[in-house]
């Protein structure tokens, strides 16, 4: 496998040259198809867009080189695809043993969309149809935005402020008070603060959605500005951005770095600046704010992107729940055992299922059709006992109370005919039945 097979997820720019040239040299007419599209498609797709198709073409194109005989994009048939997607999934990430689901998603919808314009335009080098099909791109996980509790974010914000360079100040509290995304931070122009009426509001420069917005801006970071364009106002004026010294601009690299090194700071494990973002927003729903407006606050294109805060803390089910506490407690704080069931009446529930008869119990289950209804006695199902004797009467005399030695004897010869009697009757349910013959 060659160098760039293993190391093409680097973006630096010498490295991404080299790894075309490397394609070229192996696979001229596959490198050319891949750089019109990536030339094409950077007229209607955002530079971070193109990168990560960058990336998942090239990863792809190596793979095709080191595992197959294909030269060319045409050449790419349906099997291809079915065992590069099984490559990919055995990859190893950055922050786990294999790519992440949200990964390998985006590298074969990159291919898929890749596919389809390039069929759709017509081009020599396209297959006849897409072959790599919608069930192919591993569904992204729903998961719930990570974000600072008050207490980690309370720490965040006190470290920022004892921090001794002003632009980790300031960097801290404008990501966490107005809940700009990192490309939108670093790309602040030089006069993106303007007043408004009695207000000050930061210009958001159009990003990740191809929208910009006004943000209202907290007094103290409005303090803070301040002094940071005071002090650098002649850096500002010549990168024409916001946040800039005499370091240069703010790189996403930095960025990235000085929210690490606060976090680190203040003791509360590792941080990126995107969650700072959520935080925001999840303090805002947490408080009251409507979803309106803190779409309009994130710059939220759709309603159904902002909702995904509103799972965080529903307030429905919180107060559905909260009315339901008190008969829960009631129930788990209940004495049990004075509800336990006493012997005759557990009894009588398992043997719910039985039909009482005149003299035994039909135990036939209830799925079951009844074969045998003029004759239960004789019926497998059917069960007895001795609580099933008739019991003597409460107005006859026992025998050991009768005197009369005639009425002793005729009370004596109708217990032995009731024995005979039932006596009978079990031998008929213990003979053999259904067509069977003793031995």
């Amino acid at each position: 496998m060659t160098a760039g097979a293993v190391e093409w997820a680097s973006n630096s720019p010498d490295k991404i040259a080299d790894d075309w040239q490397v394609i070229a040299a192996r696979a001229p007419r596959m490198a050319s198809t891949l750089g019109r599209y990536l030339t094409q498609s950077s007229t209607f797709l955002a530079p971070r867009s193109i990168d990560a198709a960058s990336t998942a073409l090239r990863q792809f194109a190596f793979w095709l080189l080191d595992h197959t005989e294909v030269t060319a994009i045409a050449a790419v048939t349906r099997d291809d695809i079915e065992d590069f997607t099984v490559w990919l999934a055995d990859r190893p990430g950055q922050k786990g043993p294999v790519l992440s689901a949200n990964t390998r998603s985006q590298r074969l919808h990159m291919l898929r969309s890749f596919f389809a314009r390039i069929i759709e335009w017509d081009w020599d080098d396209a297959p006849r149809r897409n072959p790599v099909l919608k069930g192919d791109i591993p569904p992204r996980p729903d998961s719930l935005p990570k974000f600072l509790d008050d207490e980690a974010a309370a720490k965040l914000m006190a470290a920022a402020r004892a921090a001794a360079d002003p632009r980790d100040r300031l960097v801290i509290e404008l990501l966490a008070r107005t809940g700009l995304r990192a490309s939108e931070a670093i790309g602040l122009s030089a006069d993106a603060v303007v007043r408004v009426g009695d207000g000050h509001w930061l210009r958001v420069p159009v990003g990740k959605l191809r929208n910009d917005r006004f943000v209202p801006l907290h007094p103290h970071l409005v303090e803070l500005l301040d002094d940071w364009c005071t002090a650098n106002v002649d850096h500002i004026r010549a990168h024409r951005r916001l946040v800039a010294d005499h370091r240069g601009t703010l790189s996403r690299d930095a960025l990235s770095r000085v929210v690490r090194r606060v976090a680190k700071h203040a003791g509360i494990g590792h941080v990126h600046p995107h969650q700072l973002r959520h935080t925001l927003a999840t303090q805002a729903i947490n408080r009251g704010m409507r979803l309106e407006a803190i779409a309009a606050l994130l710059g939220h294109r759709t309603m159904h992107m902002t909702l995904t805060y509103a799972r965080i803390a529903d307030r429905v089910v919180a107060a559905e729940y909260a009315a339901v506490t008190d008969q829960l407690d009631s129930i788990y704080g209940r004495d049990v055992t004075a509800d336990l069931e006493p012997t005759n009446m557990a009894r009588l529930r398992r043997e719910a299922h039985a039909r009482m008869l005149g003299n035994g119990l039909c135990t036939r289950p209830v799925e079951l059709e009844c074969r045998m209804e003029s004759a239960c006695e004789t019926c497998s199902y059917f069960s007895t006992g001795p609580e099933f004797v008739p019991a003597p009467s409460a107005n006859a005399t026992t025998p050991a109370t009768t005197h009369n030695p005639t009425e002793r004897r005729s009370s004596t010869s109708s217990s032995r005919a009731q024995r005979g009697l039932l006596l009978t009757r079990i031998t008929r349910i213990t003979a053999p039945r259904c067509g069977t013959t003793a031995p």
